[in-house]
């Protein structure tokens, strides 16, 4: 995709960047079927993914868009293999998260609350994007934050993609 780097100086820029911020949250975004992708280059991006372990990843498939490099290129990767590829993408990225989510059990964050649904006050971290990323869900019932506020949390559960807390003073 003509990036001008390769596999291995991506991969020292984020470790590079990872020992220089502790605790930083990295995001990428990736496109699976780019025209002549095939099933190796498929593998090394499976790998690239699973050895990096991004806090937080996109895929999309590609389609031709105006204005790009590859917008005239051949699509020669049919669609139900670029769909079953992004996937695979997001099927390992779904156990990395929960991976990276369960270490933060126990940890306190600062969390911007933003809505309310259900028993749930709905905010995300500092690391979150709003619609795409992680939330952070406290129950209504133990704690009372104002919309549009800050609040210390404790997490005290998480699956993949939602960490469970408690308001903290």
């Amino acid at each position: 995709m003509r990036r001008g780097i390769t596999r291995e100086k991506t991969e020292d820029l984020v470790n590079d960047i990872r020992a220089a911020v502790p605790g930083i949250a990295i995001r990428t975004t990736l496109i699976a079927g780019y025209p002549g992708e095939t099933e190796e280059d498929f593998q090394e991006m499976y790998e690239f993914v699973e050895k990096m372990r991004f806090e937080r990843l996109g895929i999309f498939t590609y389609s031709h868009e105006e204005n790009t490099h590859a917008y005239d290129f051949e699509d020669d990767v049919p669609e139900k293999t670029k769909k079953e590829r992004a996937d695979k993408i997001m099927e390992l990225q779904s156990d990395i998260s929960y991976s990276l989510n369960q270490e933060k059990i126990g940890k306190t964050f600062k969390v911007l609350f933003d809505r309310a649904e259900g028993d749930y006050f709905i905010g995300r971290t500092e690391f979150d994007s709003p619609e795409v990323d992680n939330e952070v869900l406290v129950k209504k019932s133990e704690a009372f934050v104002r919309l549009g506020d800050f609040a210390e949390v404790e997490i005290t559960s998480a699956d993949h993609y939602d960490l469970y807390g408690e308001v903290v003073d």
